[in-house]
């Protein structure tokens, strides 16, 4: 037993998870059954701690990073379009994307790349127990960098990053990666927080804040958000995700050989597959929340969904 953890076999080779969740923390799962070995539950648990059962949860779990995948990646180009391809997972963390990607994309030659070694450490334990030895991790030399000749790539993933990097992170690190991008790519760039939703969900769980000037979000933020300790500036708000991004302003970055992908025909568009990867928990409002989304998109023509999932190629 590892402290905080209790791991219990089961007759059919399995392990039962619980780990103690400690008060106020929310959104994470104590309870997991897997089919991980004993010694990579500890290992996982040794470097994640409460969230233990919720990362071995992504890798394993069909409605987690799974669903994701299948809407913001899948939901652009189907599966043959990968195959014989280089892909590149930035900021791949321990490994879950890599590996369900590894699932979905047979024939797919996949790259990750991360910022920290404990994180990769458990990528590398995860591959070899599931016998995917074919997916490649690399360690970042730092945040807005590429590990030297890592090579170029028909696509890059670009997952629950973006809204963590500092304005000047973003104008240094997007380029660097579209530079790495071959003609024809495809950048994703998902799980992002939409800059002008109106609750800002990530960071704070605050209505409104995102249309407040920095100075006056802050001191709301400081005020109001449970989520946020007395020792925090905005500095520490912003890399924790406070300003997400907008589509405007990603195609910016990139320039003019950006171009906009739509969601496959059957799909509809990006508010289609926002809803589409929704659990069904409060489907009345959620459809309610589709329905305004719907009536707001022709006044500007955007896409209000408080997540962007784009596919972007290069011309």
């Amino acid at each position: 037993m590892d402290a905080g953890a209790r791991i219990q076999p089961l007759p059919d080779g399995r392990h039962l998870v619980q780990v103690t969740i400690p008060p106020g923390a929310t959104g994470v799962s104590g309870t997991w059954t897997t089919r991980y070995p004993l010694d990579l539950i500890h290992a996982i648990h040794a470097t994640k701690g409460y969230f233990a059962c919720d990362e071995i949860m992504r890798e394993e779990d069909p409605n987690y990073v799974e669903r994701s995948i299948r809407s913001d990646v899948l939901g652009y180009l189907d599966p043959p379009a990968f195959a014989g391809k280089r892909l590149l997972d930035f900021g791949c963390g321990a490994g879950a994307s890599l590996l369900v990607m590894s699932r979905l994309l047979p024939g797919c030659e996949l790259v990750g790349v991360e910022l920290q070694e404990r994180l990769l450490k458990l990528a590398r334990l995860r591959a070899q127990h599931l016998g995917r030895g074919s997916v490649e991790v690399h360690l970042s030399p730092s945040g807005a960098a590429l590990p030297e000749g890592i090579g170029d790539f028909d696509y890059i993933v670009f997952s629950a990053v973006y809204e963590h990097l500092l304005p000047k992170e973003r104008r240094s690190l997007l380029p660097l990666l579209w530079s790495r991008l071959k003609p024809g790519g495809v950048l994703f760039l998902n799980q992002t927080p939409h800059r002008w939703s109106p609750l800002e969900t990530h960071t704070t769980g605050l209505p409104l804040i995102n249309y407040l000037p920095d100075r006056l979000a802050y001191a709301m933020a400081k005020r109001f958000s449970r989520r946020i300790k007395a020792s925090d500036d905005w500095q520490d708000l912003l890399r924790a995700g406070i300003r997400g991004g907008t589509t405007r302003e990603i195609l910016g970055l990139l320039g003019d050989s950006a171009a906009l992908l739509e969601p496959r025909g059957e799909i509809g568009d990006r508010i289609d597959l926002w809803y589409g990867r929704l659990s069904p928990r409060h489907r009345l409002l959620k459809r309610g929340a589709r329905a305004l989304l719907k009536a707001l998109k022709p006044l500007g023509g955007i896409h209000l969904i408080p997540e962007l999932s784009l596919a972007i190629r290069k011309r």
